[in-house]
């Protein structure tokens, strides 16, 4: 008889097999889960980020389904899994020749409806998943919905909505990035910031330089110190002194 499909509780039983508690509870303290962080109430099973990787792999062929269970998890390794197996799944139907736009919309959906319910909801599961799903989808698509992600009042929506545009700016364009980090200048959230400085520093590190200090000219005298200090790490020190005087 052929094997039956991986499901989620295989991918968590693989996962819980290889915890360690003590890495658990470092992990937590990492993710800030203590009372009125970021990461409140977040449940770690004690997984390094390679051994994550590496058990994703073997679950490559995982459902959307089992895939969408794995992302309501309570478990942090859970949900990390499931965006790690998502990437692939989704890199493999983008493919040239295993492309299906079919597939590749469903799991679009199946993304978006999991950031907005809170399933992607801490940093590394962001900046694992959005360059990767969402960026490379909406490269020659309308982008509205990066749009309506940064109207959101939630942290994690909004880096969602910047970090896609790391594809956009290693594709060469800018502009989403530049429209976005308008919208957030004043969003002094951690997290905001530091996404924020380091999306405008890419732009001048792989697109051009004079992109990132035009927008500086205009913004820096209003934007917050950790994401000007992020944005302007590559200049001259003197431009930076510059920048951070205004």
């Amino acid at each position: 008889m052929p094997a039956a499909p991986p499901t989620a509780a295989d991918v968590h039983a693989a996962l819980a097999e290889v915890a360690d508690p003590a890495d658990a509870i470092h992990l937590q303290r990492f993710f800030k889960t203590g009372r009125g962080e970021y990461g409140e109430g977040d449940v770690f099973l004690g997984v390094r980020v390679p051994v994550t990787r590496s058990i994703a792999k073997r679950f490559a062929a995982l459902s959307l389904d089992e895939i969408d269970k794995l992302l309501d998890s309570a478990v942090h390794e859970d949900r990390l899994a499931a965006l790690i197996i998502l990437n692939a799944e989704f890199a493999a139907a983008a493919g040239p020749r295993t492309l299906d736009i079919d597939a590749q919309a469903a799991m679009v959906d199946l993304y978006l409806a999991a950031v907005r319910r809170g399933r992607v909801n801490n940093w590394d599961l962001v900046d694992v998943s959005a360059e990767n799903i969402l960026g490379p989808w909406l490269l020659d698509r309308p982008r509205d919905v990066v749009f309506e992600l940064v109207r959101a009042d939630s942290l994690w929506e909004r880096r969602v909505a910047l970090l896609t545009t790391f594809a956009f700016i290693k594709a060469g364009d800018a502009s989403t990035t530049f429209e976005l980090a308008e919208r957030l200048l004043d969003d002094r959230r951690d997290l905001i910031q530091k996404a924020l400085g380091w999306m405008l520093r890419e732009v001048g590190k792989r697109i051009d330089e004079r992109l990132l200090t035009g927008f500086l000219d205009e913004h820096a005298a209003r934007m917050g110190r950790t994401a000007l200090s992020y944005a302007t790490e590559r200049l001259d020190p003197a431009v930076r002194v510059h920048y951070r005087e205004l």
